[in-house]
């Protein structure tokens, strides 16, 4: 399939389309005319190989239940052995509608009401939503900020949770988000052994594997089999591939046992067969998606230096993460001595901008601001010029 889809300069008007990122702001309490840079999906088209499919699929005109057969598996297991060098069973894949659906199955089912669950705070938010909604005691290590501006991990900490509060599941956000940051594996292998030790089972998201900047993804699993028999790793391309409206996950779980209680989770749910898009798009960026994907990560990167050396440059005062990985960046305003509230004035009010709150991730969010430059470079222009003569005003 020839690519068709590589212009990511052209600004396309998603409002009245049911986007989460633009049609909703009333609902959510912000005006009209910010400038939409939250949540994470892209404002780029996809690649064409997705249109492609889909018209396809849709002009054969039956849309009924649907399962994935051999071939998506081959590319899949292709892709992984590709990009990490990681070798799995097809028989080891579980598909899922979605990431935090599976993490969600995974709470319910292989933990009780009343046990613990540790993360690593700042994180995803809702980690902690499907920890405390289902009844799940939330435990905390909290990332630690190293003089280079990127988190590091407190092992003793860590291990002192587990044990002080008896965990039973450790859910681990792989590329770090909202930080950035590209685990090692020596900082994966040190976790690892701390959990195996006291059979605490690792959750693995890693939805963001794909969008690795510099260096390299490390998957968890790929560890060594000690890992990979007590660990679930959740990936999907619905990120990398801006697919997240049509929900589709991949799941491996190397341990047979997991696997089986894993499925059972999902039964109870009375899931069956994944949306019939969901898995003709996998299947096709799985095999035909390398050029648009090359092409995204340069745009990306291009775009987050351009931003950390504009802050640099022209707004000294504000601090941007080091970042290896996803098109999240994490920009600090303590320097600005400004109040969690004045804070919120000066990116909304003053700068027209629409950011996530740090304080979302948790406590040691405060005075970070997440921001979404998977956007066209003339966004980002215009964000960076409005957050600048905010600063100055």
């Amino acid at each position: 399939m020839s690519e068709r889809n590589l212009d990511f300069d052209t600004v396309i008007d998603r409002k009245n389309t049911g986007s989460l990122k633009h049609d909703f702001r009333e609902k959510r309490g912000k005006s009209d005319d910010l400038l939409a840079m939250w949540v994470a999906d892209m404002d780029f088209k996809t690649s064409s190989c997705v249109e492609d499919v889909v018209l396809k699929r849709m002009q054969h005109g039956i849309y009924g239940y649907t399962e994935p057969m051999e071939h998506y598996f081959d590319v899949l297991l292709a892709w992984y052995k590709k990009r990490y060098d990681w070798i799995v069973d097809k028989d080891e894949v579980v598909l899922s509608p979605g990431v935090m659906f599976a993490m969600a199955t995974v709470v319910n089912n292989f933990t009780k009401e009343g046990d613990s669950v540790l993360i690593q705070s700042p994180v995803y938010m809702h980690f902690r939503d499907i920890i405390r909604d289902n009844g799940r005691k939330i435990v905390e290590n909290s990332l630690v900020i190293g003089d280079d501006f990127r988190y590091y991990i407190d092992y003793e900490d860590f291990e002192q949770k587990i044990v002080d509060n008896d965990v039973k599941l450790f859910l681990l956000c792989n590329p770090q988000n909202p930080g950035g940051r590209v685990w090692t594996e020596d900082e994966l292998r040190r976790m690892g052994d701390i959990c195996n030790r006291h059979n605490v089972i690792v959750v693995s998201d890693e939805i963001h594997a794909d969008i690795v900047l510099y260096g390299r993804h490390n998957v968890y699993a790929n560890l060594g089999e000690a890992y990979a028999q007590n660990s679930i790793v959740c990936t999907s391309p619905s990120k990398v591939f801006n697919l997240p409206g049509l929900q589709l996950a991949n799941i491996v779980i190397a341990n047979e046992d997991y696997r089986k209680s894993f499925k059972k989770g999902i039964d109870k749910t009375g899931y069956s067969q994944l949306n019939t898009f969901a898995i003709e798009t996998g299947e096709a960026v799985y095999e035909h998606g390398e050029e648009w994907y090359q092409a995204m990560l340069s745009y990306i990167r291009a775009n987050v230096e351009y931003v950390i050396d504009f802050i640099k440059k022209y707004i000294p005062q504000i601090r941007c993460m080091k970042q290896d990985a996803t098109y999240l960046l994490w920009i600090n305003l303590t320097e600005l001595g400004l109040s969690s509230i004045e804070q919120k004035e000066l990116i909304e009010k003053k700068a027209g901008l629409w950011l996530n709150d740090g304080r979302a991730f948790g406590p040691e969010g405060k005075d970070f601001w997440r921001i979404n430059l998977a956007c066209p470079r003339s966004i980002v222009e215009e964000a960076m010029d409005k957050l600048r003569k905010a600063v100055e005003e």
